[in-house]
């Protein structure tokens, strides 16, 4: 069997590519009457790319370039390794991976952003290179996106990834304990709330599971879904809003889920120590200053960095990228070496 895959090219519409795709999946749903029907049917939402983001600030930000991607002696990369199945799904990882003379013996999973529906572990690339170069671990899981299954599907994919980690650290080099999590934008999103849930079954395939980290590192990612910054732009469109497709409705229908979904809400004493890093752009940062107060009330250590006059997508291009790289590998030492 041939797996197919919907493209959406344009998020939210229905043009003409849809309507033939539509068409063609109709059809060969009829076919399926007479013959073997098609299996591991899933839509794929590729709007959010590096080239088409790069496109839309170039001629706003001045400097900014694409990063380039060079590798030191000693350096490997894994790609693909499967970490979970769904059925005949598979969901895979990609790993980069220091010389062995340069461990610090840390990891870092970071999550993708794409406004929950959209782009891909290789967004990370660039990034998880230069911190691999600066001795860590770095993990860059797949996970399902709300085109294939809404909300908490792909949360609970990043936590079985981070269980799958644990499992294999002897091979990596990285204690249980010495695993961190960060992701931007959607991403960071999710890793946040992962990262503060860690004592919760909320997200996890099994109760009992070892998802705990030792750090987060949010670069712009929402931190509360309900403040009323976050529900201006994220509900602005109603049930039409990313994070409602994502969630299952607008907050008017289903505020319960976008309070649970709010990483805030799930802060304790024994959340770990937190680096905030923002575009400078506050909406996507909604919510940090609860967490820092909520996080400073138990002397959990905090941290915050904003970029001034930058995009969105600061982790994706140079000259902010290496700034980034800089910042994580400084906040992470302080937790690799204790």
């Amino acid at each position: 069997m041939i797996p197919l895959r919907w493209y959406n090219r344009r998020r939210g519409r229905s043009g003409g590519h849809m309507k033939k795709t539509a068409s063609l999946i109709l059809a060969l749903a009829g076919l399926g009457a007479c013959s073997s029907a098609p299996t591991g049917l899933r839509v794929v939402d590729d709007s959010y790319t590096i080239s088409q983001r790069f496109e839309g600030y170039k001629d706003k930000y001045p400097g900014i370039a694409w990063p380039a991607v060079t590798f030191q002696a000693g350096q490997q990369v894994l790609f693909d390794r499967r970490y979970k199945t769904i059925g005949a799904r598979e969901l895979r990882i990609d790993i980069f991976l220091p010389a062995v003379a340069k461990s610090k013996h840390q990891g870092l999973v970071l999550v993708h952003g794409g406004a929950w529906r959209s782009g891909s572990k290789s967004h990370f690339y660039a990034l998880a290179n230069l911190l691999a170069q600066r001795g860590y671990t770095v993990f860059l899981p797949e996970f399902r996106l709300a085109p294939e299954s809404r909300y908490p599907a792909g949360l609970v994919d990043v936590n079985d990834a981070i269980v799958w980690i644990k499992a294999h650290g002897d091979e990596f080099g990285i204690p249980k304990d010495r695993l961190a999590i960060g992701g931007a934008s959607s991403g960071g999103q999710m890793a946040s709330l992962l990262a503060y849930s860690e004592n919760e079954p909320l997200f996890k395939s099994n109760a009992g599971d070892d998802t705990s980290v030792n750090a987060l590192v949010d670069l712009d990612g929402v931190l509360d879904f309900t403040t009323p910054l976050a529900l201006h732009y994220e509900n602005a469109a109603g049930a039409k809003s990313v994070a409602a497709r994502w969630l299952g409705g607008p907050y008017e229908q289903a505020p319960r889920l976008w309070k649970e979904a709010s990483a805030v809400t799930h802060i304790t004493a024994k959340a770990p120590p937190t680096l905030v890093i923002s575009s400078g752009l506050v909406r996507f940062t909604a919510g940090s200053d609860e967490v820092q107060a909520a996080l400073q009330k138990s002397d959990i250590r905090y941290e915050f960095f904003s970029f001034q006059n930058a995009p969105h997508d600061v982790w994706l291009f140079d000259p902010w990228l290496s700034q980034i790289a800089d910042h994580v590998d400084a906040f992470l030492q302080i937790e690799a070496s204790r």
